[in-house]
């Protein structure tokens, strides 16, 4: 009952702070999403690309786009997760680990209702939105912020015991936006530069959604659910595991 307690409390703290940080923070949840899909439905538009991989450019786009911020935001907000709550440790209530499931619960919660904003704003322009599989998409979404679970937790102590390594962690961020296959379909790269872009689970995801949206989709062949959930629960075991060992350094920061 009082880890409950303590995961509600923690719960409706981030909620308010994710939301009220700046004026328009709130705003910023679906601001991102869409300037990058209605920028890069605009290129595809110029240059005459009205479909990739046999489904429409637009669901195309933005089944990839809000998939890849499903990994990204959480792993982000989970990384910087004891840094922003450290002065809740001085209750021997909350736990370090409390802290960033929180923050990767109240992630994933956002990021859902972000997707069906933007999903339910694709259809009034007419797009066909209605996933063939919805469990599927579900079941890829979920997979992608279990990895962003994982990577954020084993990535939030590290950025504790050794601030500089939050640099490095940024820096390896920045290229996975075009190595997953958000712009660009991971199928039109020639072998074996294509095997080694899919040792990345998170573009097996991106593939999964589209996927998902449309059984047309000419996806990879090499496409793995289970590769997804066995890297996200490899990384999500090495997090849990740093924290039991560093609790008491993670407190004491």
């Amino acid at each position: 009952m009082i880890m409950l307690s303590v995961w509600k409390a923690l719960f409706l703290r981030e909620a308010v702070s994710r939301l009220s940080t700046g004026r328009v923070a709130w705003l910023w949840l679906l601001f991102e999403p869409v300037f990058n899909v209605t920028y890069m439905l605009v290129l595809y538009t110029a240059i005459r690309v009205h479909s990739v991989g046999g489904i429409d450019t637009a669901i195309w786009l933005m089944g990839g786009m809000l998939a890849f911020f499903m990994f990204r935001r959480t792993a982000t907000q989970v990384m910087y997760g004891i840094s922003a709550n450290q002065a809740l440790f001085t209750y021997r209530q909350v736990k370090p680990v409390d802290s960033v499931l929180i923050r990767a619960g109240l992630e994933g919660f956002l990021m859902i209702l972000v997707s069906l904003i933007l999903f339910s704003g694709a259809a009034l322009f007419g797009f066909d939105i209605i996933p063939a599989d919805p469990l599927a998409v579900l079941e890829a979404f979920f997979g992608l912020w279990m990895i962003g679970l994982g990577f954020g937790l084993a990535t939030s102590v590290a950025i504790e015991l050794v601030p500089e390594v939050g640099k490095l962690i940024g820096f390896i961020l920045r290229p996975l936006y075009m190595i997953s296959g958000v712009l660009l379909p991971i199928g039109s790269v020639p072998q074996p530069y294509r095997d080694y872009l899919l040792l990345n689970p998170i573009a097996h995801g991106l593939e999964a959604v589209r996927l998902g949206f449309a059984p047309n989709y000419h996806a990879v062949q090499e496409l793995s659910i289970p590769y997804i959930y066995a890297f996200a629960m490899a990384t999500i075991f090495l997090g849990l595991a740093l924290h039991k060992r560093f609790a008491t350094r993670l407190v004491m920061q």
